[in-house]
C-alpha cells in the first residue's frame, strides 16, 4: 500500500451554515447586517466596547441553542482524522466549537474562538462561556475592563501560523471546505501549494480562488464532504 499523504484541511463558515450559523460574506451573511468596522476591529473595541461585547455575547450564546449542532460534514472530518494513517491537521477559520463537538482533536482555530476570552491587560487567555462586559474581572490579574473575546479581528495576526506553515510545507493533500476564497492569509494557501500538493475545493459554489485547485466539487457541505471523505479513505486506507 502506498504511504498516505499528509493532509491539511481548511474550513470556513460554509461548513457551519447547515448547522444554523450564518456565513459572513454571502448577500444575507453577517457582514450584510453589521459593519466590520463597528464590531470586528481593535479600533471598534476601543471606541465602543459595549457594542462589541453585545455582538459577540449574542454569537457565543447562539452556540448553546439546541438547534445548533455539528452536522454531517463536521462528523465526517472527525472520522477522517481518526482513521487517517498519515499526518493530519484541520485548520479552521471558524470561531464556533462545532469541530470539537464532532470529535476533532488535531485542529487549530486561526481566527480565535468564541468560547475563549483574552485579557488586554495581562494577555492571559481562558475558556469562557458567560457574557463579557466592560466590568468583567480578569481571572488572572483581577483587573476590570480588559477582557475581550479571544477573536482575531481585522488588522490582527491570525493564530498558529507557524504550525500551519509547517503542516502546509509537509502536506501532500490540501482540502478547502466552505470558504469564500477572499480572506487572507488562508485564501493564499492553495497558491502556495500549487505544483507540490494535490488541492481540492469542496464548496457550495465556486470560491474566488476555485480555478487554482486541481479539483473542485460543489454542493451542500453535508453531502459533498462525507462523500469525499468516504472516497478518500477507500483510496488510501
Amino acid at each position: 500500500m502506498l504511504e498516505s499523504p499528509g493532509i491539511v484541511v481548511l474550513t470556513g463558515a460554509g461548513i457551519s451554515r447547515e448547522s444554523g450559523l450564518a456565513t459572513f460574506r454571502d448577500p444575507d451573511g453577517v457582514w450584510a447586517r453589521v459593519r466590520i468596522e463597528d464590531v470586528a476591529t481593535p479600533e471598534a473595541f476601543a471606541r465602543d466596547p459595549a457594542r462589541v461585547h453585545g455582538f459577540y455575547n449574542a454569537r457565543r450564546a447562539q452556540l448553546d441553542e439546541p438547534a445548533v449542532a455539528p452536522n454531517a460534514a463536521h462528523m465526517a472530518l472527525a472520522a477522517l482524522e481518526r482513521s487517517w494513517p498519515g499526518a493530519f491537521l484541520l485548520v479552521t477559520q471558524n470561531v464556533d466549537d462545532l469541530h470539537e463537538r464532532a470529535g476533532s482533536r488535531r485542529l487549530v482555530h486561526m481566527h480565535g474562538e468564541l468560547k475563549r476570552a483574552r485579557c488586554t491587560r495581562c494577555e492571559a487567555t481562558q475558556a469562557w462561556s458567560a457574557p463579557l462586559d466592560t466590568r468583567t474581572l480578569c481571572p488572572s490579574c483581577v483587573m476590570p475592563g480588559g477582557m475581550r473575546p479571544d477573536i482575531v479581528w481585522f488588522g490582527e495576526m491570525p493564530y498558529h501560523m507557524d504550525r500551519i506553515s509547517a503542516a502546509l510545507a509537509r502536506c501532500g493533500l490540501f482540502v478547502s471546505i466552505g470558504t469564500s476564497g477572499n480572506v487572507y492569509p488562508a485564501a493564499g494557501f492553495v497558491a502556495e501549494l500549487r505544483g507540490r500538493a494535490e488541492t481540492v475545493e469542496l464548496n457550495l459554489l465556486p470560491s474566488e480562488g476555485a480555478a487554482l485547485f486541481d479539483d473542485a466539487i460543489h454542493g451542500p457541505a453535508t453531502e459533498v464532504v462525507p462523500a469525499y471523505v468516504a472516497r478518500l479513505l477507500a483510496r488510501w486506507t
